[in-house]
């Protein structure tokens, strides 16, 4: 047995040993009862902010609860990043939970519905009475999941990932492909429901507000445009303790905003926008905060919304979006704004993630490699030809987000608390 096969041993074994210590808290906490209408949430394991489909879920139960007299109680589950925030980005209706070992474990076991869009700690036990709807953080996506990774899945990723999907009873899906996919993806072999993602709902139905929203919060002219660059963490294989790469930016920020403004005319401005997983390394990560900064070339034109924990409604006020393997320009391209993949790692990323979902040929956005093959296709973007070939794999992928995914996935949630059945 080579080094790095022990010490993965003995890291399981560990987890195993924790994961007997949180089934045990959860068994204790049966002597109280499941409270009917407590709907517990998280993001990214607890970590996340007010974002994502469960953010989404959560604002139209609280419209049910003002306009149609429904009394959901809803606890958000924060820890990390969304617990330094405070109550800000918070309703007020939504009570927070610290993200400590036995408050996760009593509010989950009290609560007639979870919500997430990332796994359960290991040993996570879920009582009759309470319903898991797994709201998964991806969709449509270039990194492979789940065993599409192939040799690349660690062992602890699997044991995480099955214990977890034998507690969903419900998986929310945007397109006939994650269907498909999540078999696979999410090793679920459980009930799959087309409702949409919830978190594409503003992208569909609110972007005027959001653009106007974020222009004023960052005091960005209105008639401006902007482009995010969203690049997706770098992490290792995760058979062990899950790492994260805080590598230096290698995007020329100055030459992408010159180009667009030389495709697409008008003032341009940067929302730069990294994972949230890389949030606590920020201060570590070499950022190109000089372009930005006063007296600096492109002084004020570089915005930092790392900080900002809804994704989506970043997206839905841009203008253009740039990702190297994220899920996330299979979602903004909803709003119709311009998407470019600029994969200069490619090589090194597929060897520690696998093989991606689809092959540039397959999508509908240029793939580069270098800066100056990026800026040859921003220059050569084709409107007509991008939105042909958008409108084609919408319907080949079999997409049904409408702006309604947040009602389904509150409808599916009523019909069970009545105890009806649903489908």
């Amino acid at each position: 047995m080579s080094a790095s096969q022990s010490g993965e041993e003995r890291y399981i074994r560990k987890r195993l040993r924790r994961a007997a210590a949180v089934s045990l808290a959860f068994c204790l906490c049966r002597i109280f009862p499941v409270r009917k209408g407590k709907v517990v949430l998280w993001t990214l394991e607890g970590k996340g902010g007010f974002a994502c489909s469960p953010k989404y879920i959560a604002l139209e139960l609280l419209r049910r609860n003002r306009e149609e007299g429904s009394a959901w109680k809803l606890y958000w589950i924060a820890g990390g990043t969304a617990a330094s925030a405070g109550r800000a980005e918070f309703p007020p209706e939504i009570t927070l939970v610290r993200d400590t070992f036995w408050s996760r474990v009593w509010h989950l076991s009290t609560a007639q519905f979870w919500v997430g869009n990332t796994r359960t700690p290991l040993g996570t036990k879920k009582r009759r009475g309470t319903c898991y709807l797994m709201a998964w953080h991806g969709s449509i996506a270039l990194k492979p999941i789940g065993l599409y990774r192939g040799e690349k899945f660690s062992r602890i990723a699997r044991l995480v990932s099955e214990a977890d999907s034998k507690l969903i009873d419900i998986a929310l899906s945007g397109s006939r492909w994650c269907t498909r996919m999540w078999r696979k993806g999410l090793l679920y072999d459980g009930r799959i429901e087309e409702t949409g993602n919830p978190r594409c709902d503003v992208l569909l139905a609110g972007a005027a507000e959001k653009r106007r929203q974020l222009r004023d919060a960052y005091g960005i002219p209105q008639d401006a445009e902007i482009c995010l660059y969203a690049p997706t963490f770098r992490g290792g294989s995760q058979s062990t303790l899950r790492s994260v790469d805080a590598a230096p930016i290698s995007l020329d920020l100055a030459g992408l905003l010159d180009a667009l403004e030389k495709r697409f005319g008008g003032t341009w401005y940067l929302f730069l926008r990294l994972h949230p997983q890389l949030a606590a390394a920020l201060e570590h990560m070499p950022l190109p905060e000089k372009l930005g900064a006063a007296g600096g070339p492109l002084a004020g034109r570089i915005v930092d919304v790392t900080g900002r924990p809804d994704m989506a409604e970043i997206m839905a006020a841009t203008d253009c979006l740039i990702t190297d393997y994220s899920t996330v320009i299979f979602e903004g391209f909803m709003t119709g704004q311009p998407g470019f993949i600029y994969a200069d790692d490619f090589d090194a990323y597929t060897a520690d993630r696998g093989t991606l979902m689809f092959a540039a040929d397959e999508i509908p956005f240029p793939v580069a490699r270098t800066n100056s093959e990026l800026f040859r296709h921003i220059q050569t973007f084709d409107a007509g030809q991008y939105k042909t070939r958008c409108a084609q794999f919408k319907e080949r992928m079999g997409m049904v987000d409408d702006g309604s995914a947040s009602r389904r996935a509150a409808d599916i949630m009523e019909k069970i608390a009545r105890g009806e059945s649903v489908g």
